[in-house]
């Protein structure tokens, strides 16, 4: 019988490495409560936080043992990550239940998340991989770890809802390649830099990671002798593959642009301090009769609205912009005068949260009414927005204009607005509600656009949707349009008129 051919190589006398590389073991061995990795992309930090989290849900509560809650944006990647777990727990000898596949069962709203959980027994806790960002997380406790951070849609949110566990001793990892310099996961970063939050930030390129090891790693799994000839030629073929995303995608420096179409430093120069309205309604007030509803909102109109419509320009064209919302987002307007130089300046703006559609209409035709030379509206045409829309311009005429929002409708008019704040030609209130909304447009597929997944937390500790940004949006675009009323101005009668009175 011929002897069976040798396909693995003999490596029980070649000299074992570290599992772990520097940098990964300086990653573990970072106990910092929040923590942040800056990263290239594939360089083995989240199969390094795998084990750490391996180690910590195996113990007990005595040796800091708790839960390990792992948030990715995508349902491979948790199944990614929990394998590696399963990996890890065999690796360590510890008894470790099989994986579980299942669903979020803490909050109803998340019964849609499929979940990978791994139990210990001995220590009582588990990790679990969720496929997606269930929305509540406050009131777990343990370890949150989301990862690829800049790429979650709903980051600050998730962010407020993880960094609640630091209160109660739990511990926040936040892993992750740039998305843009104006992305929440670079803010992030620069905050616990400048010492803005406490945390610490580890940061690692992709050639930091090589010269550490990670080619040599590479070559042990494949099975080939390290060469730094080919170690050289290896950098450049990745390098090339990237091409110009390589500075952001291997050597950790997000671009600028990337994220948020406007850039924070152009939308604050725009801001100045003026008035912003907030007008909030509970659900019973809905329920009360029209006329009731009408009579107090006529209050707050004489005491709020009022005075500052009487503070407006006469001398100046107005239009406006509106987002419509009847409950779950704000509605907003937000007047616009036009300067003689040609600047937009919103004198205040309006917020109404769950305020009914008839005094939402009561509010706005109101101001209408007592804009200064009414040149133009623009208001949200869609959704139930397409009926306020629909009676506002019956009331008054062509010069409003319902937007029916669209790809077309954005590519064409969006770069106006920007423009506007390369050019120092529009003033916004200053407020960092108004801030994050006009950040949260973004370019999607191309067009610059809100981003419909674009939904945080405001100051007043509700849910907001880029609504001023929308108000302001088409504020703007009502202020170039050429609609208005035609102003006569007689003129002393003709000479030659009276000459022939007679004849």
């Amino acid at each position: 019988m011929s002897a069976v051919p040798v396909v693995l190589p003999n490596t029980s006398n070649a000299e074992v490495p570290a599992v772990l590389l520097p940098y990964q073991q300086a990653w573990i061995a970072d106990q910092a409560q929040l923590k942040v990795g800056p990263k290239s992309r594939r360089i083995g930090l989240t199969w390094a936080e795998a084990a750490d989290d391996v180690l910590i849900a195996s113990s007990g509560k005595p040796s800091g043992g708790m839960n390990v809650y792992y948030i990715g944006y995508n349902q491979d990647m948790g199944l990614e990550y929990i394998e590696a777990c399963a990996m890890w727990a065999k690796a360590f000898n510890y008894v470790a239940g099989e994986i579980e596949e299942g669903i979020w069962e803490e909050d109803a709203e998340d019964k849609h998340i499929k979940t990978y959980t791994i139990r210990f027994p001995a220590s009582g806790h588990r990790i679990v991989a969720l496929s997606s960002r269930p929305a509540n997380l406050r009131g777990k406790q343990g370890v949150i770890v989301i990862d690829e951070a800049a790429f979650h849609q709903k980051l600050d949110e998730l962010l407020k809802a993880a960094l609640a566990l630091l209160i109660w001793g739990g511990k926040v990892r936040v892993i992750s390649t740039h998305d843009g310099e104006d992305n929440p996961f670079n803010e992030l970063v620069n905050d616990i830099k400048t010492g803005a939050r406490a945390g610490s930030v580890q940061r690692t390129t992709f050639r930091e990671a090589v010269a550490q090891g990670l080619y040599q790693r590479v070559c042990l799994r494949l099975g080939k002798a390290w060469k730094p000839e080919g170690e050289a030629a290896w950098i450049d073929s990745v390098y090339a593959f990237y091409g110009d995303d390589a500075t952001e995608e291997l050597d950790v420096i997000p671009k600028a642009g990337s994220g948020s179409y406007l850039p924070a430093i152009l939308i604050e120069k725009a801001m100045v301090d003026v008035p912003i309205l907030r007008l909030a309604f509970d659900d019973a007030f809905g329920a009360l009769p029209e006329p009731t509803r009408r009579a107090d909102v006529a209050d707050w109109i004489a005491q709020q609205l009022d005075p500052l419509l009487r503070e407006l320009d006469g001398n100046l064209l107005h239009v406006y912009g509106q987002d419509f919302a009847r409950s779950g987002h704000l509605s907003v307007i937000a007047p616009m005068a036009i300067t003689p130089d040609l600047v937009r300046s919103v004198p205040f703006m309006i917020e109404m949260r769950n305020v009914p559609t008839r005094q939402q209409e009561q509010i706005l035709w109101y101001v209408v009414e007592r804009l200064p030379r009414f040149q133009a509206g623009a208001m949200d045409g869609t959704g139930n927005g397409e009926t306020m829309a629909e009676y506002t311009r019956d009331k008054f005429g062509s010069r409003i204009h319902p937007i029916k929002f669209n790809d077309a409708f954005y590519g064409a008019n969006m770069p106006i607005f920007k423009a506007a704040f390369e050019d120092g030609l529009i003033r916004t209130p200053r407020h960092a509600d108004v801030r994050r909304d006009l950040r949260s447009i973004a370019v999607v597929r191309g067009v610059p656009k809100l981003d419909k997944e674009a939904e945080y937390i405001g100051s007043d500790g509700r849910k907001r949707h880029g609504d001023s940004a929308v108000a302001l949006f088409l504020a703007y675009f009502a202020s170039m349009l050429d609609s208005g009323p035609i102003e006569v101005a007689s003129r002393r009668r003709r000479q030659s008129a009276a000459l022939m009175e007679g004849y």
